[in-house]
Formats: structure tokens, C-alpha cells, sequence
């Protein structure tokens, strides 16, 4: 365990003791996905209640926490940890499925997570950052600095994104971002190349001035918009296949 995550705890157990149940790691930390310069370390903290005392003792952690450059933890009673996982089912499976316990029990293993919620989350999130990416894209597609810095940091979200659609597919869905575009280029017929070059870019192994964002841009979204399509075609539990058009 990283020194940081260490204190962190101790400092959680003294200010949250006796109120404190569980801490958890979860997200590329856990999955051993961890880029020191691009990552935070993600936790969970399951508490017996929560109410303005509670806030109140975290107020320091949490800022110790923040300076560190992570985000403040996540606080949920178990009882909103076993009954939210209808609202964020990504959320919750990433958390189940990539975690790592740092203090008390496990109580995230057996979440139960419904595919219908997941699938309609996939692609309500695929379809909304695809938005999103457009309205920014339209403002600033002249500075291409800013419009390569767009790209760079929208490379992340939908990596997850992708894999979740794996998910639902039925098929393996790896943690490690590359491989999670050539499993979908596998699956999906995507096109990898506007991913792969993102994430060189993201990751500094190729220059900024190398890129030329105006075209990379279009071929990004018209990937998106493929993935976007196959998952609106996905159906069921066992992540089979509507054909276009036909009603769930």
C-alpha cells in the first residue's frame, strides 16, 4: 500500500472512529492501472451514519487528502451502498469489480447490479459525452492546443466507457485501456487508430505538434458513434444483439 493511502486511513480511523465500517481503493490504483502523473487514487469510506458531525471530522482529512491530488473520498452508509447501484451502475461495478480493501470488511464483492440499469447507463453516458465533446469542439476548433488538450483528456472517460460495453457484450473486458480498444475493435468493428493515438498523445509518447486534432477529431466521433450503435443494439443478460431498429 502507497505510504499516502496508509496515512490516509489512520487519518480517517481517528477522525471517524467509531462511525467508520470500511475503506476501499478502487479504480486504476486497484487495477494496477496507476500512472502517477495522470492518476489519483479513488476510495470509498462506508460509514454507520452520515450527518454534519461526521462532515465536520472529515474536514480536515479531506483536505490533507485534496492537497495531495487526489479527490475527496466517497461517503455512503452501507445502506445507500447496497441500494444505489440501480442509479450508478457503472460506478458500482467498476468499484466491485476493481477494488481493493484498506481497512474493516469487503462489502463491495456481492453488490448486485442489474443489466438493464448498466446498459441504460452505458449508452445514456456514451451518447452525453459525445455531446458534450461536440459543444466544446465547436467553441475552440480554431486553437488547436486547446483542441488537442479536449481529445486528450476526453480519451480517458470513454476508454471506461468501451469497456463496459465489453461488459454488457458478454465478452472479457480488460482493465488496461489499450487493451480495452483492441478488445472493442474486436468486438465492435471500431476503428482503434483515433484511441490509440489519444492515448499517445495523453500519455506524452508522441509530441503535441505531431497530432493534427481537426481530423483526429473526426475520426474519433465517428468511432464513438459506432460503439454508440452497439450498444444500443445490445439485449438482455447474455449481451446478445438486436438488429437496427427492432424494439427491446
Amino acid at each position: 500500500m502507497a505510504a499516502s493511502l496508509e496515512q490516509l486511513v489512520e487519518k480517517l480511523r481517528k477522525a471517524l472512529d467509531p462511525d467508520l465500517i470500511s475503506v476501499v481503493l478502487y479504480g486504476s490504483a486497484a487495477a494496477g492501472d496507476h500512472d502517477e502523473k495522470f492518476s489519483d487514487y479513488n476510495v470509498l469510506c462506508v460509514l454507520t451514519s452520515i450527518g454534519p458531525a461526521q462532515l465536520r471530522a472529515t474536514e480536515a482529512v479531506f483536505r490533507w487528502w485534496r492537497e495531495q491530488g487526489n479527490p475527496s473520498p466517497l461517503l455512503l452508509t452501507e445502506t445507500e451502498l447496497r441500494t444505489s447501484t440501480d442509479c450508478f451502475p457503472i460506478e458500482f461495478h467498476d468499484i466491485r469489480e476493481l477494488h481493493r480493501v484498506l481497512y474493516g470488511p469487503d462489502l463491495v464483492s456481492n453488490l448486485e447490479i442489474g443489466s438493464a440499469f448498466h446498459r441504460a447507463q452505458v449508452e445514456h453516458d456514451l451518447r452525453a459525452r459525445l455531446l458534450r465533446l461536440r459543444q466544446k469542439a465547436s467553441g475552440i476548433l480554431s486553437d488547436t492546443d486547446v483542441l488537442r488538450r479536449l481529445l486528450a483528456d476526453s480519451i480517458s472517460t470513454f476508454c471506461v466507457l468501451l469497456r463496459h460495453a465489453l461488459i454488457l457484450s458478454g465478452r472479457d473486458a480488460p482493465s488496461r485501456k489499450r487493451e480495452v480498444v483492441e478488445r472493442a475493435r474486436e468486438r465492435f468493428g471500431i476503428d482503434a487508430a483515433p484511441f490509440l493515438k489519444l492515448l499517445d498523445l495523453r500519455e506524452e509518447r508522441i509530441k503535441p505538434k505531431e497530432v493534427d486534432p481537426e481530423p483526429l477529431l473526426a475520426a474519433y466521433m465517428k468511432e464513438i458513434e459506432k460503439a454508440i450503435a452497439a450498444v444500443d443494439r445490445l439485449d438482455g443478460d447474455q449481451g446478445e444483439t438486436r438488429a437496427p431498429g427492432e424494439l427491446r
